[in-house]
Order: C-alpha cells, then structure tokens, then sequence
C-alpha cells in the first residue's frame, strides 16, 4: 500500500530529523484506460513493454533526468541525486519545508523553483526505490495555452525567474551562483 510505504520510508530514513526530499519516480502513459502495477517488478515490464515511459521522456527530458530511473530499475535502498538545472520531481517533503514560491501559479517553474531552493537549503535529495507514479493523459491546461500561445506570458515568466535568481543569491550568497551560472549555460 503506498501510503504505508511512505510512511515506513519516513520512519526508515528519520525524516523528521533530518532535511530530505523524498522522490517520487515519475512515469506516464498514452493509454486513457491503465491497470495500475501492484509492484515495481510489474511496472518494469509494462516500461519494456511500452505500455508505460518516463516521465516526459518525449517532451521535457531535464525535468526528471537527475531521478537516475537505469539506477531506480535495480535499486532497494533510496539513493541521493544532485540538482541539475530544471529538475522538477514529485517530492515528499516534511511540512516545516520551503512553501512553493507563489510568484509562480500558472504554467511554468513552480516545482523547478521549488527544488530549488531545498537544494539551496542543503536537503537531501533521495530517490524512493519502490515508489512511483503514473501521470494519466488529459486535456493540456488553460495555463500551459497561454505560456503556448502568449510571448507576454512567457516573457513575464522569465522576469519572474530572474527575480527568483536575486532572491536567492540575497538569501544564500555565494552557493546561489551555481543556479545561474546553470541557468546562463542553457
């Protein structure tokens, strides 16, 4: 059972005395119909079946590449990754952690900047070996049309990124130069 999973994770991994984010294998799939897998081994075959990808494996690659899923096929102990520009995993996080930044609601930088900034804060990123999630298709957002269609959109949401940069160097000083110097070398 998931929850009972997580829980036992949290337990396992001390959490509550310790700054960790607990990530969420992301996957997806193209079919509106899915048997959800019962176990990772299941979920494994139905990834070389097809039936299922990583997470935005066809669109956005960065977002979810650090996860490691070659090293999550094998793996029965939760694993650290390093932050790299634009990773946006699903996280399990205590309560007491950095609240999402609000200056990003829409489409656009909310996880990123989230992660962020907990990598700023030094938590650990740790990789759940048997968990996952499966994103089922839908509909694209209204927000995800805008930033599409809108160069004010998208060009609002990069002033709001570079602010977000300021900040952060205000708030974290010289470890905060490796988020833009990242962010300057794409």
């Amino acid at each position: 059972h998931p929850s009972y999973y997580h829980r036992n994770s949290i337990q396992q991994l001390e959490l509550p005395q310790r700054k960790a984010a607990l990530i969420v294998p992301a996957f997806e799939t193209l079919h509106y119909r899915l048997t959800f897998p019962k176990s990772k081994a299941e979920l494994l075959s139905m990834l070389d079946m097809g039936s299922l990808y990583t997470f935005r494996y066809h669109v956005w690659p960065k977002g979810h590449a650090p996860t490691d899923y070659a090293k999550w096929r094998t793996a029965t102990m939760p694993y650290r990754v390093a932050w790299q520009p634009d990773f946006e995993p699903y996280v399990v996080v205590r309560r007491d952690c950095p609240k999402y930044d609000q200056r990003f609601v829409g489409f656009g930088w909310n996880k990123v900047s989230h992660i962020m900034e907990l990598d700023a804060q030094e938590y650990e990123l740790l990789v759940l070996p048997n968990a996952f999630m499966i994103h089922m298709p839908h509909a694209p957002s209204f927000d995800i049309s805008k930033f599409r269609l809108s160069a004010g959109y998208r060009g609002c949401l990069q002033t709001l990124r570079e602010e977000f940069h300021q900040d952060l160097s205000r708030r974290y000083g010289a470890a905060a130069l490796k988020y833009l110097t990242a962010e300057r070398s794409l």
